[in-house]
């Protein structure tokens, strides 16, 4: 029997005018929202990097929010900058994506991604990641 060594890192996610670069509910021009992806897929790989994640079997990563108040946000909208993030993690078959390659790609196979959670409350604004690694 195998067992599975599983490390926790914290990764902060960064943020454009104290709010997450990318959700659901933007109509952004194309070239813009390619700048927010760059934008998370560049602050997350160097966040990575200093954090010394170590390549993995298979990482599971959650996107957390705490937004600063007690109003009512939809988790799923924070779904675009979890990806992008993810996308960092792995970055896949192509080449042009700045990535890591923690993982060979960003499918189910290799990564888990949880829904976004959103933590309500006063306190200081925040975006973060929490990446699993299991070797």
């Amino acid at each position: 029997m195998t067992t599975v060594d599983t490390l926790t890192f914290e990764l902060d996610v960064p943020m454009v005018k104290n709010a997450p670069p990318l959700t659901s509910n933007q109509r952004l021009h194309w070239r813009a929202r390619s700048a927010l992806t760059n934008l998370v897929r560049l602050g997350v790989t160097n966040a990575a990097k200093t954090a010394r994640i170590p390549s993995g079997h298979h990482l599971t990563v959650t996107l957390h929010y705490r937004p600063g108040d007690n109003r009512r946000r939809d988790a799923d909208n924070l779904v675009p900058t979890l990806k992008a993030a993810c996308d960092a993690l792995a970055r896949g078959p192509r080449r042009d994506w700045i990535g890591l390659e923690l993982v060979p790609d960003d499918t189910p196979e290799h990564m888990t991604k949880r829904m976004p959670e959103i933590h309500r409350g006063p306190g200081v604004r925040r975006l973060w990641l929490t990446v699993e690694v299991q070797s």
